[in-house]
């Protein structure tokens, strides 16, 4: 239905298109602003929050849609905001503005009413309909001002008070109510932990009562040890009665015995004395056999026409089962312990006539891998050169002959080199090798190989690792 518009006698006459339907406010002279109104009118009233908000709101929505020259200035930059930052942002600049500024709130008001429909036009009555929203209407009755504006305020006031204080109250009947929850929570907690402490206090007395009677199991066994502990040390004093009299007769034995070694010892001394005399006539004889073994000797020699050999046993292995490149004079060689320890073949070495059998690709790969095999045989044999030149010993060195290579440099002094001729393997010449020296002498074996090491082991040569040598020739 059509909005009536109040009068408004302290604004300036305008003609109806320039006022655009604007409603007069019969309440006009109220803002002081007014330069036209009386000084005894009350001023502004005090909004409550919620209707200064919603004022703000309402003016807000309508901003964009004025024209431009009826938007005071300072809100015309507020007018270009988006919606939801126009009453955020502008809400102190239009709340200043509709209390300075009537018209523009004549004006607003004319386009709040028009959307407000029949609430409106009850607000402009000076009525508001009891299920209206009190915010809203107090918002609506300061901007259309109809008489008794002011009481629908301060209605409205009471009415957002009353809510606050009914939410307040709601709030804290929740908290009541929240509370109480909790404490039933709580009592039901706490009853099932009654009950529980009840079942663990009867759980407890059984316990109780069956430590009590496992106390008095214990007590009765203690009385029983007591009484065996009590028998035991009679018993035992009487041992030590017992012991103390054999201890007296065994003190007597032994005076008895140290007198009977006693005499012993001096027997002894007469029996050392005689057979140490009978060992100077058993030395003076044995001097005499071997003086005259000797001479025998000396005379066999003699009459057999024995000379000294210029071929050791490895020679006749070498001609018959082994391929060589030269001949090199044997030399003298050095016996060692059976142990893998590379420090011990000094001392091999070091032993009188000892005869050194190397397995040489064995060591060459181990400790020469990356240089060719002709490199390989020739390092190796050079630093054998060397040994055999500081130890005078007898030197074998022992390769395959399906990799031999022809026109090798001569052998150093002392070492002979050999390689197995077509069928067989340098771990068998090494055997034969070993196989064909005398018993008793002592033989080297130098080489990695397990099987080889075992073999010549059973034939009395001493194996060693690969690791020896390599070490030895280092240090040359």
């Amino acid at each position: 239905m059509p909005l009536a518009e109040p009068h408004d006698d302290h604004l300036p006459q305008e003609d109806p298109v320039a006022r655009d339907g604007a409603v007069s406010d019969p309440d006009a002279g109220d803002n002081p602003a007014d330069p036209g109104g009386d000084p005894t009118i009350e001023p502004e009233p005090t909004l409550p929050e919620p209707v200064r908000q919603r004022i703000v709101a309402l003016t807000a929505a309508v901003l964009p849609s004025l024209p431009s020259d009826e938007v005071p200035v300072p809100l015309r930059r507020v007018a270009k905001f988006a919606p939801n930052r126009r009453a955020r942002l502008g809400a102190p600049a239009i709340a200043a503005q509709l209390t300075a500024d009537p018209l523009f709130r004549q004006r607003v008001t004319a386009r709040v009413l028009a959307d407000a429909g029949d609430l409106g036009a009850a607000v402009v009555e000076g009525t508001a309909p009891a299920a209206a929203d009190p915010v809203e209407v107090a918002a609506l009755a300061y901007l259309v001002r109809p008489r008794g504006w002011r009481e629908l305020i301060d209605a409205s006031g009471a009415a957002v008070r009353a809510e606050a204080d009914s939410a307040v109250v709601a709030e804290l009947v929740r908290e009541a109510e929240q509370r109480a929850t909790r404490a039933e929570h709580d009592r039901a907690v706490a009853r099932v932990e009654a009950d529980k402490l009840r079942d663990e206090l009867a759980r407890v007395r059984e316990e109780l009562g069956q430590l009590r009677e496992e106390s008095r199991q214990l007590a009765r066994t203690l009385r029983e040890t007591q009484a065996r502990e009590r028998k035991a040390s009679e018993l035992l004093a009487t041992e030590r009665g017992r012991a103390a009299r054999a201890s007296a007769d065994v003190d007597a034995e032994l005076r008895r015995a140290r007198a009977r070694l006693a005499e012993a010892e001096a027997a002894a001394g007469v029996a050392r004395a005689s057979a140490k005399e009978a060992r100077s006539v058993d030395d003076a004889r044995l001097w005499l056999l071997l003086e005259t073994i000797g001479q025998a000797a000396v005379g066999l020699r003699r009459e057999l026409a024995l000379d000294p050999v210029d071929k050791l046993p490895a020679d006749f292995v070498a001609d018959a089962f082994a391929e060589q490149p030269g001949t090199a004079p044997a030399g003298p060689a050095a016996r060692a312990r059976d142990t893998d320890d590379p420090a011990r073949l000094d001392q091999l070495l070091a032993l009188p006539r000892a005869h050194l059998v190397v397995d040489g690709y064995n060591v060459t790969k181990r400790g020469f891998g990356e240089m060719s095999l002709e490199q390989q045989r020739k390092r190796l044999i050079s630093g054998l050169g060397g040994i055999a030149a500081q130890t005078g010993d007898e030197v074998t060195v022992v390769f395959d002959g399906a990799e031999r290579m022809h026109g090798l440099p001569p052998a150093p002094r002392g070492v002979r080199v050999l390689f197995s001729r077509k069928g067989e393997t340098a771990d068998e010449l090494i055997r034969r090798l070993v196989r064909a020296e005398p018993a008793g002498r002592p033989v080297v074996v130098v080489s990695s190989d397990r099987e080889v090491a075992d073999g010549v082991r059973r034939h009395g040569a001493y194996p060693l690792g690969a690791d020896s040598l390599l070490r030895r020739l280092a240090r040359s």
